[in-house]
């Protein structure tokens, strides 16, 4: 990622915040501790803000409801600094912990015992706290394993060009979630997510 970064942040820490190379590929808690202890607060401002972004860009490839999430918490954040409802030291620490949360999504998948795609769709359809808290975390996860599955098989690169088989999609992803016992009135929204999701990601699965 220091690569990724780019000279900006090389720059930075070499000209004006004079840190050792850090382990910024897994936002190390070395490497947070360090940047947070820099004298110039404007500066650790922009170099967490660079790597987070850095970071949910590449998040936005693949999952998007988490993806969604951490850029509006880290926009949310950069708002209240600029409205100077908070000061550079509060900003930075919440930046810092939000760095500890995208690190922490990296290792959720083994958590959760789901493959990535598997957490792509667990998220969409998690997306509902009612339906959480009717139908339970294991149908949830048998849910994303059936959509994964389902959807494989289903879709194409030219898929969402095709308005015939959006609506063969549509209806099985519906018809899928309705055997679980997700709410009803629940099912149009997670359905569309659940769609937006999979053109995401039918690029990579049909260059499998």
């Amino acid at each position: 990622m220091l690569e990724r970064a780019g000279g900006f942040v090389v720059g930075i820490f070499e000209k004006a915040a004079g840190l050792q190379s850090p382990n910024v590929a897994v936002l190390s808690d070395e490497f947070l501790h360090e940047v947070q202890g820099l004298e110039r607060k404007n500066v650790a401002l922009e170099v967490l803000k660079k790597l987070l972004n850095d970071e949910i860009r590449t998040m936005q490839k693949k999952f998007l409801v988490k993806s969604r999430a951490f850029s509006k918490m880290l926009e949310d954040t950069i708002k209240k600094y600029q409205n100077q409802t908070i000061e550079a030291a509060q900003v930075i620490a919440e930046l810092v912990e939000l760095a500890k949360k995208l690190r922490e999504e990296k290792n959720r998948g083994a958590d959760l015992h789901l493959s990535e795609d598997e957490v792509a769709f667990y998220d969409a359809i998690c997306a509902n706290d009612s339906a959480v808290m009717e139908i339970g975390d294991d149908t949830l996860k048998q849910i994303a394993q059936e959509l994964v599955a389902l959807l494989r098989k289903n879709t194409s690169i030219d898929w969402t060009l095709k308005q015939s088989v959006q609506a063969k999609l549509r209806v099985l992803v519906k018809k899928l979630l309705n055997k679980h016992g997700y709410p009803p009135d629940k099912q149009e929204g997670a359905t569309k997510i659940v769609l937006e999701q999979a053109e995401m990601l039918c690029r990579d699965w049909s260059g499998e």
